[in-house]
């Protein structure tokens, strides 16, 4: 377990990046984007668990994995306010860990191509992926727990740490993936138009709604040059 004064936990597929990677190959290679927004709904209204939805959507994409990261690669663009951002926090000894349900093959292909070297520097807790002989695949769940990954589970040894050497904690995100992690940090930046915005709403979670990471960037630089603080940008919009 990493240490610091800060760190932040991110959500990767539409969140550091623009589109996500998961629902890309969904709508384009897969059920259609109206089956998987139907999936997303019952997740939100809990007729559904997000590990047996999000199976369902990767289940139906055909290609191979190797396909797959190709067709992405040419696809997913990284949004333009992340490396400045990064960069900024390796400079401050802040910690980034990337909580993805998505496939980590995936994240590492793209985080390379879209940052650099750099990206070996970024922790990765996400699920894995079984490829098989015939170039056939399928994901392969982080945890038993009914999100198939429970990002909450990679916070809370941080968050249950003795005041005086609990870091803060800051957690960006944007859908239904991020449920269990919304209300597990000191600040949660939920993108604005997405699913998290829904669910923080819906339970009263606080939260600082954000377009691009520039935002997030700004605002958690004012907390750490001590020119504001969470509860005073934490609030619900």
């Amino acid at each position: 377990m990493v240490l610091t004064k800060y760190i932040v936990f991110s959500d990767f597929d539409g969140t550091i990046t623009l589109q996500d990677s998961n629902d890309y190959l969904t709508d384009n290679v897969g059920i259609g984007s109206e089956q998987r927004r139907k999936l997303n709904c019952d997740v939100l209204q809990n007729r559904s668990s997000f590990r047996d939805a999000f199976k369902e959507m990767l289940d139906s994409v055909k290609l191979s994995f190797t396909e797959c990261i190709e067709l992405l690669r040419k696809n997913i663009k990284l949004d333009p306010g992340f490396k400045a951002f990064f960069d900024w926090c390796l400079q401050h000894d802040i910690t980034v860990i990337i909580l993805s349900s998505g496939m980590e093959p995936i994240i590492r292909a793209l985080l390379k191509d879209l940052i650099g070297p750099s990206a070996e520097k970024i922790q990765i807790v996400s699920n894995s992926v079984d490829i098989h002989k015939n170039g056939s695949w399928n994901i392969v769940f982080h945890d038993d727990s009914h999100f198939g990954h429970d990002k909450s589970l990679a916070i809370k040894p941080y968050s249950s740490l003795p005041k005086g050497q609990r870091p803060t904690l800051f957690y960006c995100g944007d859908g239904v993936s991020d449920l269990s992690a919304a209300a597990e940090t000191d600040l949660l930046f939920a993108k604005a138009g997405q699913d998290l915005i829904t669910y923080c709403r819906q339970e009263n979670i606080p939260y600082r709604e954000f377009i691009d990471f520039t935002e997030i960037h700004s605002t958690i630089r004012s907390i750490v040059e001590g020119k504001s603080t969470v509860k005073e940008v934490a609030v619900n919009k």
